[in-house]
């Protein structure tokens, strides 16, 4: 299983390099076309917002560990360890319950944007916005495996020195 999820982390840096170079060219289109030519090209300006949007989405549901995100962990920190497990339990079922509450009113939006596309590439804005399902798949996951984990009782510092997964 270690494999299969190493091979699948290193296509999602791989996607997500891929989206920064482009991100990249586009921004140096941009200064090129603006700065030297004196003729700003529009459809710059949206290949970097979406690539960006795409990155950070895919970003923090595929590559970032548990322990880049954000926390407020001042009280979970002053506890003993089996009281840390009590709220890293909580936590987790709660993340994964709350995401995974808010899917169908996240796939009607995304749906409904359909009807839409972006003003100079003519992307339809559901497929832009559906990276956004991508990271709530991945936030559903991630947390529901540490939830298992958790309830198992893998050790505490096997999860402050790695990933959940």
């Amino acid at each position: 299983m270690r494999a299969v999820i190493h091979f699948l982390h290193k296509r999602a840096e791989n996607v997500l390099v891929i989206l920064m170079a482009v991100m990249f060219a586009a921004f140096i289109v941009q200064i090129g076309s603006r700065y030297v030519f004196n003729a700003p090209v529009d459809w710059a300006y949206e290949v970097i917002l979406d690539t960006w949007l795409w990155a950070v989405f895919w970003g923090a549901a595929f590559l970032l560990d548990d322990r880049d995100h954000v926390k407020f962990d001042v009280i979970y920190n002053a506890g003993r360890e089996r009281t840390r497990r009590i709220y890293a339990l909580i936590s987790a079922v709660l993340l994964a319950g709350g995401f995974l509450a808010s899917a169908p009113a996240t796939w009607d939006y995304i749906s409904f944007k359909a009807i839409r596309s972006s003003d100079m590439l003519g992307i339809r804005l559901d497929f832009l916005f559906s990276v956004y399902l991508a990271f709530l798949a991945g936030m559903v996951v991630r947390y529901l495996i540490r939830a298992v984990r958790l309830a198992q009782g893998t050790p505490m510092a096997a999860f402050e020195r790695e990933d959940s997964l």
